[in-house]
């Protein structure tokens, strides 16, 4: 850690000579912390359960943790969703909701020298409005996109797209370097797994299954930033090791509950150790999703679907599985989004019965103690093998024989999205901001992309959620929106196309020393300019 300079000290030296006046008492640590200021210098451990297979979310939304530490998008946000400026510095909405423009920040240079201007931005955009899983919702309704000076982005829509401007932040909508990836194929660029972005830190390295390396970005346009010298993430799927690095302090921060919940409590009693719930506004906690290849010659069959609905037991899941820090859902949007989420349950109870009857109507019926049939269920990380082991053993029951397969996020990716060589895979899928960003890539037939991870795996294809997903979205009545979505839930609900599960709760936890962490609403997912160790 970097020394502190001699204003700081002559601060410190100052609040140390305060017990002479008898107010000292009132005047801890994290009050000192925040009179000096923010410490400079020193090196922050990230610690991460599984490993992306990009850096970057330009093209793959499953590197969200990583991507802001040198990608900046256009807007950032604060704890209650207020836009700020980041590489706008202003922008404006027309009163029809048609047009947006944004002022860009000059001066900013990308990592490798190159001017930013307004051409990164709308090759950005375009290339998101195409491929992006999320981006192709967000902004298909972008009918022109100009660029009238090097420093002014107009986006001409057809229809309104009233959650666009919240879609701007770093993680969502990042801003890549058109000269980087001139006219070849963005979604296997080199630039997604060895980033140049404007951002606070500079990608150095990446050594596969062990650690990422960033450093300060001595030429950040932001001359106050950022406080850290080096980020270091480090990937340790073993979760009672990650434990273990927190007790012993070889981490020093991670989010969205980065320890078995069973050692939650434990934590919260250490008092070398910090709990944040905030900086998850941006992206709420997930939902967990059981999802189906409707192409696999057994799941196409409704009644197979309804019957593993019946195996579901949610209830028990977030007791037995998630130590009670979760919340049983059946509907895709979460809990967190209160106006959105169908609190309705299943159309198919747990019923193992029922789904028994349902499997031999739809001609599987059981000889003695043999399975019916065999499917795979393919997962990630150790938490989601607990999960899969629960529902191997529900639906067993049933008669339905489930293989586990374990495997790195970038060969489950591969295999879902690309060969579709899959039955069924357990996801864990962002609502963010919206469900129209968030929810609506899962439904919709026209994100049906080969290719592109956490689309429309399952290749759900109904005319009549596609009708009010696009109502939706271009709709600036904002009951009307929610009651769509009441309908889009319940038809899915019917369809089980996937099975929602649960909505489990996200906790950020660090070393006590480390602050600054989740200043705004997108929290660990931002770019951690702020974050300081103290000492």
């Amino acid at each position: 850690m970097a020394d502190i300079n001699p204003d700081r000290r002559s601060i410190l030296a100052g609040l140390c000579s305060l017990p002479a006046l008898g107010i000292a008492a009132s005047i801890g640590p994290q009050a000192i912390a925040a009179a000096v200021g923010p410490q400079k210098g020193g090196v922050l451990t990230l610690v991460q359960a599984g490993e992306p297979p990009a850096l970057l979310s330009f093209v793959n939304s499953s590197s969200l943790v990583f991507s802001a530490k040198v990608t900046e998008g256009l807007l950032e946000f604060d704890h209650d969703m207020n836009p700020q400026p980041l590489l706008a510095t202003a922008w404006d909405v027309a009163p029809d909701g048609l047009t947006f423009t944004f002022k860009l920040r000059e001066g900013v240079n990308w990592h490798d020298g190159e001017e930013f201007t307004s051409e990164d931005a709308a090759f950005s955009i375009s290339v998101l409005k195409k491929l992006h899983p999320r981006g192709r919702t967000t902004f298909a309704q972008v009918k022109a996109i100009e660029t009238p000076d090097k420093y002014t982005l107009v986006l001409r829509l057809e229809k309104p797209t009233p959650y666009l401007l919240a879609a701007m932040s770093s993680a969502e909508s990042p801003i890549v370097p058109k000269h980087r990836y001139g006219d070849a194929d963005p979604l296997v660029h080199v630039n997604n797994t060895a980033p140049v972005g404007t951002g606070p830190f500079v990608f150095k390295e990446w050594v596969r299954g062990s650690h990422v390396i960033w450093d300060r970005n001595p030429n950040y346009w932001n001359k106050s930033l950022p406080n850290i010298d080096r980020l270091v993430a480090r990937f340790i799927p073993d979760p009672a090791a990650r434990t273990v690095a927190y007790e012993v302090g070889d981490v020093d921060l991670g989010y969205r509950t980065p320890v078995p919940y069973r050692d939650v409590e434990r934590l919260t009693k250490n008092p070398k150790i910090a709990i944040e719930e905030k900086g998850y506004a941006y992206d709420p906690p997930n939902i967990i999703i059981l999802e189906a290849n409707l192409e696999n010659d057994y799941l196409k069959n409704l009644k197979v679907r309804q019957a593993i609905a019946h195996c579901l037991n949610r209830e028990t899941i977030c007791k037995v599985v998630f130590f009670g820090n979760a919340v049983p859902s059946a509907a895709p949007v979460v809990p967190y989004h209160k106006d959105f989420h169908d609190d309705k349950p299943s159309p198919y109870p747990f019923d193992v019965t029922v789904a028994a009857k349902l499997l031999d109507e739809a001609g599987y019926a059981r000889k003695g103690s043999a399975m019916r049939f065999g499917l795979t269920l393919d997962y990630t990380t150790e938490e989601q093998r607990v999960l899969a082991e629960f529902l191997r053993a529900a639906m067993g029951r049933a008669g339905i024989g489930i293989e586990l397969r374990g495997q790195d996020m970038g060969t489950l990716v591969k295999r879902v999205y690309t060969e579709r060589a899959f039955a069924l895979h357990l996801a864990s899928i962002s609502n963010l901001f919206d469900p129209q960003v968030g929810v609506q890539r899962l439904y919709w037939s026209k994100n049906l992309i080969k290719g592109v991870p956490f689309s429309n795996g399952t290749a759900y294809n109904n005319p009549e959620v596609d009708a009010l997903l696009e109502a939706a979205a271009v709709s600036l009545d904002h009951a009307d929106r929610i009651a769509k979505w009441k309908q889009i839930q319940e038809i899915v609900m019917r369809d089980v196309p996937n099975f929602p599960i649960a909505m489990p709760s996200w906790l950020t936890i660090s070393q006590s020393r480390v602050r600054d962490h989740s200043t705004n609403a997108e929290g660990f997912e931002g770019s951690l300019a702020r974050v300081y160790v103290a000492t």
